[in-house]
């Protein structure tokens, strides 16, 4: 069995693999200050609550964002699972040229997310990550990691609404009845809704165009991360959510790197 880890911001998520399927998945909570046992602990603990046996556990593959928790994670690994984990970063074999101006400057997610949708599709592709930051990735037809944009997640334009604007509240992220909103919840709610969707469709639009004058075909938009469904729900242009697309990315390097 393969165990996968994305290291996000905010969330951390596991899924355990048996070849090419994702038996088990768990979402937590990232913390920098957990020690590899408190992780070691709870990731055994969640093996157990699954009927999972760890020892069963022959690879680790992780993704990560947050490098204080590199020691943590290669304890975990070490101590719990008897492995040596393969962290996605520079020299990491990822089967895809990556096109930025500088390779090393690419967050491992977004190569791990767009190796996953370029097995998956074979075309031109804006992958959309909706996590603590929201990133625009652009593959090409031939398979190439081309770059794309990082702007603010949901979550930070609310806390930011919160913490800047002394008269606004803090609000739930669902969706109004409608666009004008008649109170200042429903009117945080329409902007934060769907502004948001606005702006994601905009830049995927943009990055569309860019890759149809390159000659590439026009792109399939594909979406993942936590918020992903809310957004695509009023998204003119993703045309589908993919929820385990990091997992799925982290089992194809690993398997490329075996």
């Amino acid at each position: 069995m393969l165990l996968a880890i994305d290291v996000g911001n905010t969330n951390t998520v596991l899924g355990v693999f048996q070849g090419a399927e994702l038996v088990r998945h768990w979402r937590l909570t990232t913390d920098p200050r957990r020690t590899a046992d408190e992780y070691g602990i709870l990731t055994l603990a969640l093996f157990r609550h699954a009927g999972l046996d760890p020892a069963q556990v022959s690879a680790v593959a992780i993704s990560s964002v947050v490098p204080p928790l590199h020691s943590s994670l290669i304890g975990l690994s070490e101590l719990y699972f008897s492995r040596q984990p393969l962290f996605v970063g520079p020299g990491t074999k990822s089967g895809m040229p990556i096109l930025y101006d500088n390779p090393r400057e690419v967050g491992a997610d977004r190569i791990v997310n767009a190796v996953a949708a370029y097995e998956k599709h074979r075309t031109s592709l804006v992958i959309i990550d909706f996590g603590t930051a929201t990133t625009h990735d652009c593959v090409s037809a031939q398979g190439e990691y081309l770059g794309g944009s990082i702007t603010p997640g949901i979550q930070i334009s609310m806390e930011a609404l919160f913490q800047h604007a002394s008269k606004l509240p803090r609000v739930d992220l669902q969706r109004p009845e409608r666009v004008i909103g008649r109170n200042t919840i429903a009117s945080m709610q329409s902007g934060l809704i769907f502004g948001y969707v606005e702006l994601c469709d905009g830049l995927a639009e943009r990055m569309a165009r860019e890759l149809m004058s390159m000659g590439n075909p026009k792109p399939k938009v594909i979406a993942t991360g936590g918020l992903a469904a809310l957004v695509a729900k009023e998204s003119r242009l993703i045309t589908e959510v993919d929820e385990f697309l990091t997992l799925e990315g982290l089992r194809l390097i690993h398997d490329r790197n075996a």
